[in-house]
Formats: structure tokens, C-alpha cells, sequence
């Protein structure tokens, strides 16, 4: 083997090295990303509901009677 062919056998051995680990690497982040997806989709969902109970509260609170004139008997 010349020494150009051995050079070039080296970086192929090197990138097939660097592709396998990058493959496990990915491999074992996959799980966790699905796991963050789902937690983010179910924060959206909260999110979503307390917007929405913070939209009645104000129309609640807007109703109030407070503003108005006391009763008579007062």
C-alpha cells in the first residue's frame, strides 16, 4: 500500500469512526427529544386553559358589582 492510499484508508477509517458515534449519539437523544415534545405540548395546553380562565376572570371581574350605587337600605 502506497503511502497516499494508507492516508486516505486512515481518513476513511477516521470519518466511519466519527460516523458511528455520531449515529449512537443520535440514537440515544431521540428518546429524550420525543419526551421534551410531549412536555412542551402539554405546557401549551396548560398555557392555553389559563389564558382562557384569565379571559373569564376579567369578564367576571369587569361584571362586578362593585361599581354600582349600594342599596337603598345602606
Amino acid at each position: 500500500m502506497n503511502p497516499m492510499s494508507k492516508q486516505i484508508s486512515d481518513r476513511l477509517d477516521d470519518l466511519e469512526s466519527r460516523f458511528a458515534f455520531q449515529d449512537e449519539a443520535i440514537a440515544s437523544l431521540n428518546p429524550h427529544i420525543a419526551g421534551q415534545e410531549k412536555r412542551i405540548a402539554n405546557v401549551e395546553q396548560q398555557l392555553l386553559a389559563l389564558r382562557q380562565e384569565l379571559a373569564a376572570l376579567r369578564v367576571a371581574l369587569s361584571h362586578d358589582g362593585g361599581l354600582e350605587a349600594p342599596p337603598p337600605h345602606f
